[in-house]
């Protein structure tokens, strides 16, 4: 299946619609851009294997340029709309990217990408002359191109424990662009999502992220409408649910909490009967909050873990969770081995380093170091997880293994804490991390984002120690509670953690 078919069957069948504007491209009008965007790709001189940058927002132009990059056989290079222009250039470096597609919403940081990056060339959305994209993409044919072959990306890392890498995925197994793809599969098989084009998918996350893109793609070679969130914000996704009849979406932890932080009568007021499936991961989720969300919306909320390395995946439905609170299921793509410091692999129900057995394995560009640091030695690829499993089979993820605090000698995992804080009702948002100590190593440090920055202070750090009192040992207790009105998290979940351990290492410097 792919979206030139549904483009010949049923081309005025909407492809993409914009949320918050309307904007609508149908299957017929998508197909014209893509073919448009792989001619203009290969008139600006990029063949097979090439690498090209896309900086963008939220926007209609989006999708339609990864299906044509889908068409020229292109390494298509989504970069991270959150960054500054030397980490921007970083990654247009390091992948080799040989154009850059971007919008003049990006004019703060487009001079300096010009100046770090002179050799490559820029196609800018509102941009003048020769940068001008929208001209370009209008001068080429809407034909498909003579050499046509199925494209990638290469996704490059959060930065959350250093610099990004660039996951450089295994080469694809078939030319053919409408070679079927494993998604497609787990989509259909796994989360029941419909394969007769009946399905509207929502998708509140930026597009430059692994599941929004692999989703969003699937939705598309499955025939559904893809309704796309110009930005998150909680009230939005939930009319925009009822006003697009939305039967399918995916979310991460952090959408939950904040839907669930809505008054009663704004979480109440829509019509939500339409939806039918709610895919949720990128980080566990507090089983409270999973639990909340489930009598909210019903059994319909299916949680998966898997990584932008594409090395394996689990699946777990709301009624199995319910019997299984914490568990992110079954493995459905990929084999799961839970391994010890020395690479033996453990009994179920006790924690050690999960690796996926799979035959497709990537490697992170330009950094053979960090290939070898995450393969075990019979070949199996670790995200960098520490998780069990248990009698049968169902995972259980605990923390990153980079992420694990280690004070007087006890291995503390923040994301305990995390959780727990996360389901306070004066709380909106938190991190654990740990910072450096004289006498422990490492103590626990408490960042938190309180629902109304006026009652930060001694009365809610009094509050919440006593909250997290009967839930905690005394040894994963914060030493220490900061407040502040936002945490450095990616608009995916993900928590720049590495920000705030830099901060605390440079405050303990300085003392």
């Amino acid at each position: 299946m792919h979206p030139i078919t549904h483009a010949e069957a049923r081309p005025d069948h909407p492809a993409i619609i914009m949320s918050g504007s309307g904007e609508t491209l149908t299957y017929g009008e998508m197909d014209a851009y893509a073919n448009r965007f792989a001619q203009l790709l290969r008139a600006r001189g990029l063949r097979r294997g090439d690498h090209f940058g896309v900086l963008l927002e939220n926007s209609i132009h989006y999708l339609p340029i990864v299906w044509g990059s889908q068409r020229a056989g292109t390494m298509m290079v989504p970069v991270s709309t959150r960054l500054t222009a030397p980490e921007i250039c970083y990654i247009l470096k390091d992948a080799g990217v040989k154009l850059l597609i971007t919008s003049i919403y990006f004019a703060d940081r487009i001079d300096a990408i010009r100046a770090h990056c002179p050799d490559m060339e820029l196609l800018i959305l509102g941009g003048e002359a020769m940068e001008d994209y929208e001209a370009a993409l209008a001068g080429q044919s809407a034909e498909p191109i003579a050499d046509q072959a199925p494209g990638q990306y290469m996704l490059y890392s959060s930065g959350t424990t250093g610099s990004p890498k660039g996951v450089r995925p295994a080469p694809p197994e078939s030319e053919d662009i409408d070679a079927p793809i494993p998604l497609v599969g787990l989509a259909v098989m796994g989360a029941g999502m419909p394969a007769d084009g009946s399905m509207v998918y929502l998708s509140p996350a930026p597009l430059y992220h692994a599941a929004p893109l692999g989703w969003c793609t699937t939705a598309h070679r499955l025939g559904g409408t893809v309704v796309v969130m110009e930005k998150f914000d909680p009230v939005h996704a939930l009319e925009t649910i009822e006003r697009y009849r939305v039967t399918d979406s995916q979310w991460v932890p952090t959408h939950f909490v904040r839907m669930l932080k809505l008054k009663p009568e704004e979480r109440e007021g829509y019509d939500l009967s339409s939806h039918q499936r709610a895919l949720h991961a990128a980080a566990p989720c507090p089983v409270p909050i999973k639990r909340e969300m489930i009598e909210w919306w019903g059994p319909i909320i299916n949680e998966y873990y898997a990584g932008s390395e594409g090395i394996g995946m689990t699946l777990i439905k709301a009624e199995d969770w319910l019997e299984r609170p914490g568990s992110v299921g079954k493995a459905i793509y990929g084999t799961i081995h839970v391994c010890g410091p020395e690479g033996e692999e453990l009994p179920a129900g006790q924690d050690g380093l999960l690796y996926f057995e799979n035959a497709m394995i990537p490697t992170y560009h330009n950094d053979p170091a960090k290939t070898a640091e995450a393969m075990h030695e019979r070949g199996w690829m670790t995200l960098g997880d520490i998780g069990h499993l248990d009698e049968d089979g169902y995972l259980y993820l605990t923390d990153r293994k980079s992420h694990m605090i280690i004070s007087g000698g006890v291995n503390i995992y923040p994301q305990e804490i995390e959780n727990l804080l996360v389901t306070h009702d004066k709380v909106m948002d938190a991190a654990v991390i740990g910072a450096p100590c004289e006498d422990f190593g490492e103590k626990v440090v408490a960042v938190v984002q309180p629902m109304d920055m006026r009652e930060a202070g001694d009365s809610l750090e009094s509050e919440l120690r006593d909250f997290l009192a009967p839930r905690l040992s005394s040894v994963k207790m914060p030493r220490l509670f900061d407040f502040r009105p936002e945490l450095p998290r990616e608009a995916n979940g993900k928590l720049y953690k590495r920000e705030l351990r830099d901060e605390y290492a440079k405050r303990a410097e300085n003392a």
